[in-house]
């Protein structure tokens, strides 16, 4: 019989869809995905800030695109078009839905009915207790790394890390 396949490490990765430090962050994400597939579990928590007015609505139009099965691709359009996303506002997060193939018409109710504001505030109060201040900030074992000030070294710091929870 072969092994079942080990347990994935989880990253928290805590994140805005309006801030433009997330989107440097996304090649980080890219290179650890490509790096650990399926070994490494990427898990978007929300953190939106005041200071952006749109980013409570982003972060309920991306728990939307993770219902509808294309969450990171979606937090990688949004995270693109950021400066877009300041001038329209929710609009924008509806038309890149449709861009996606995504049920676009669901993303406009899910804006409206709020289905997902209980998620986005949970993810936001956890955040706060384990001293989350700002985006885009990494959770993996224990440990926090805050990647709003630098991200420099923060994807080594990551992956010596992960090397070391998969060897465990």
């Amino acid at each position: 019989m072969s092994d079942p396949s080990p347990v994935p490490v989880v990253l928290d990765v805590w994140c805005e869809l309006q801030c433009p430090d997330c989107r440097t962050a996304l090649s980080d994400l890219r290179a650890l995905r490509g790096r650990y597939g399926d070994r490494l579990e990427l898990r978007l928590r929300h953190f939106p800030l005041e200071k952006h007015k749109h980013a409570f609505a982003a972060a309920q139009a991306a728990e939307e695109a993770v219902e509808q099965g294309k969450g990171w691709e979606y937090v990688e359009a949004v995270l693109a078009r950021v400066e877009e996303l300041d001038r329209e506002g929710e609009p924008l997060l509806v038309r890149v839905a449709g861009e996606l193939g995504l049920d676009a018409e669901e993303f406009d109710t899910a804006l409206v009915d709020g289905r997902h504001i209980l998620v986005v505030d949970a993810d936001q109060a956890e955040g706060k207790a384990i001293g989350v201040t700002g985006t885009p900030t990494y959770v993996i074992g224990e440990e926090r790394l805050d990647g709003g000030k630098s991200q420099e070294g923060l994807r080594e710091r990551i992956e010596e890390i992960a090397d070391r929870l998969l060897a465990e």
